[in-house]
């Protein structure tokens, strides 16, 4: 089993596809060092949820696919916690109540220019951006959260891992030059 260095622990869920409740699978992603997670599937969905000591957060998410992702069979889709938030979600996250997060994006409270919905804007429960949104708050109210940005990022890069093999050369080259 691979040495991780020691630090601060990073709590975190890979989400997976593969058959993550086979013994062999699991025997190999222990092999593989993922002795620090708990692996099981949720309506068909793989899960590992990682409680991993490493120096900075991305090292422990870098290290976590890299082992997962050393079994054949096994692909990591996205990491959680997720980016699209509801406010019911951004509440929870920012420790405050619904009608408070209410409040601060009607611009009643805080400082205004509360990020705009990116989806389902239209409808009673839009979605926003929980990257977005941790910036915001970080600037406005001192909330702290640095990994916000980096795990939207991580899952882009992961949906576009996923979804590359479906295009055209040409869309691929168009996708490619948008990532500058």
């Amino acid at each position: 089993m691979p040495a991780r260095p020691k630090g601060t622990n990073h709590s975190f869920t890979l989400i997976v596809d593969g058959p993550i409740d086979d013994d062999s699978v699991l025997n190999a992603l222990f092999e593989a060092g993922c002795d620090d997670a708990t692996f099981g599937s949720i309506d068909g969905v793989g899960l590992a949820d990682f409680n991993r000591g490493a120096r900075t957060f991305l090292e422990a998410v870098r290290s976590a696919v890299r082992a997962v992702e050393s079994v054949p069979s096994l692909r990591v889709v996205r990491v959680e916690p997720e980016d699209l938030v509801t406010m019911a979600e951004m509440a929870r996250r920012l420790d405050r109540s619904r009608e408070g997060v209410r409040l601060l994006i009607a611009g009643e409270r805080g400082p205004g220019a509360f990020p705009a919905p990116v989806s389902r804007v239209r409808s009673r429960s839009p979605l926003w951006r929980w990257a977005d949104v941790a910036a915001w708050a970080h600037e406005a109210l001192g909330h702290h959260n640095t990994d916000a940005a980096l795990v939207a990022s991580i899952n882009a890069a992961l949906e576009l891992r996923r979804q590359r093999p479906r295009l055209a050369p040409r869309e691929r080259n168009f996708v490619a030059s948008l990532s500058g």
